[in-house]
């Protein structure tokens, strides 16, 4: 970035900077917390009751994400309007985040609502974050200022995590009672980091303004719905998008099984949960040089051949994890999936990007992020159902490997630069 004006750089780190915000949301309630508490604090009892609601709640929120995205992007193509329906999804996330401070003991219902709506404001912010992308970032840079955006979001979800795992142990340092009311107090810090931290981007980050551009109104969203049966008429014209998408929603869909079901599956296994705390602390803080690492290897190298390494390494990880024994194993996997985690993610954006409309970004991004979200419902069933099935949690985790091996074949037969061709063709 050393040759970019001045200001292109601010609104680089403006941007990334919603990552390092959103990211607490991510770490300490999806990841972290939420699911712990929810088991032992909302919804004590029965653990199969407890984990069957959780799941819920999380197919409920993805599934709602999968059925807006791509509308909510069209629209917001139409009235060039990605910042507004950024902020209110990321308001709502942070409302609801602060909100599960004063849910009670034992009221699971609440906390699973506010759960959902969390995680939905969470989701739909990310569509028009990742489709902001294309206003931040030249074709040459888009590796790096993806890779600049998830490696911000490690370390910032990391440092505000390691900071609540410690009021956790430590509760009696901050005036607090005990563990529980630390946890609370937690759900409020993600609420305010998120806020504080998505201010940037609402204020120096412009968004590409189009001939349509204007207030959002009726006759807007009518035309987004008009808009989004086109491109599912043109999309199809897009084969290289179509062949990356579906290789994309393979890979994706078993790197978020192990991003949600990591702590589930070290429990099964019989390891403690102050050490899986521990091993999430430990990827994001690998994971925020690994992911600038990747974005080097991206322009080096190519996005593509990044994402084939990360898959591959994730391979060695999944059979690694069926064979581990211990709790220092588990560790070190969380290093090795530290290395590719926000590698693959972020190479995986950046390539998008280059090969999809520039005018049409936030309603291409929908179908990106419904894939993602499509993925978060159906990877967990598999494996859970394969655990079920076999009696052995540790081949549900091993069936994983196929999901794998497929993306990256279909990967492997994209070719990028026939996909950016025709995307400028469509822009025309």
């Amino acid at each position: 970035m050393n040759n970019q004006p001045a200001h292109d750089i601010k609104k680089v780190i403006s941007w990334a900077l919603y990552d390092w915000a959103n990211s607490a949301f991510a770490t300490t309630v999806m990841a972290g917390f939420f699911p712990v508490f929810f088991k032992k604090y909302w919804s004590a009892g029965s653990a199969v009751e407890s984990t069957f609601r959780l799941g819920a709640a999380n197919s409920v929120a993805s599934l709602v994400i999968v059925a807006a995205a791509p509308v909510l992007g069209a629209i917001a193509d139409r009235g060039s309007a990605k910042k507004r329906f950024l902020l209110f999804f990321s308001f709502l996330g942070i409302l609801m985040t602060g909100g599960l401070y004063f849910v009670s003991k034992g009221d699971w219902m609440t906390a699973a609502c506010l759960y959902v709506l969390g995680t939905i404001g969470f989701s739909g912010g990310n569509i028009f974050y990742d489709a902001l992308l294309v206003s931040v970032a030249g074709p040459k840079k888009v590796d790096f200022v993806s890779a600049l955006g998830f490696s911000l979001g490690y370390l910032g979800g990391g440092l505000l995590f390691a900071f609540n795992v410690f009021m956790t142990l430590k509760p009696q340092l901050f005036g607090l009672a005990n563990a529980a009311e630390a946890v609370r107090w937690s759900y409020l810090t993600v609420a305010v980091w998120w806020l504080l931290f998505s201010l940037p981007i609402m204020l120096v980050v412009t968004e590409q303004q189009e001939e349509n551009s204007g207030r959002l109104t009726l006759k807007t969203a009518a035309e987004g719905f008009l808009q989004l049966k086109q491109t599912f008429v043109e999309i199809r014209k897009l084969k290289v998008v179509v062949l990356f998408l579906l290789g994309y929603w393979l890979y994706i869909d078993a790197l978020d099984t192990i991003v949600r079901m990591a702590v589930d599956y070290g429990l099964a296994i019989g390891f403690k949960t102050d050490g899986l705390m521990i091993a999430l602390l430990i990827t994001q803080f690998v994971g925020f040089p690994a992911a600038i690492a990747f974005g080097r290897i991206g322009e080096k190298l190519g996005a593509k051949t990044g994402i084939l390494i990360g898959i591959g390494v994730y391979l060695v990880i999944t059979v690694w994890a069926y064979f581990m024994r211990q709790q220092t194993e588990f560790y070190i996997l969380a290093v090795g999936i530290g290395l590719v985690q926000g590698g693959v993610q972020s190479l995986s954006r950046s390539l998008y990007t280059r090969i999809i409309p520039q005018n049409k970004s936030a309603e291409f991004f929908g179908f990106y992020n419904m894939l993602g979200k499509f993925a978060a419902v159906i990877g967990p069933l598999l494996m859970g159902w394969v655990g079920v099935i076999s009696g052995d949690p540790r081949m549900g985790i091993l069936s994983l490997v196929l999901l794998f091996v497929a993306g990256a074949v279909l990967l492997s037969r994209v070719d990028v630069n026939e996909g950016m061709r025709m995307a400028r063709e469509m822009e025309q």
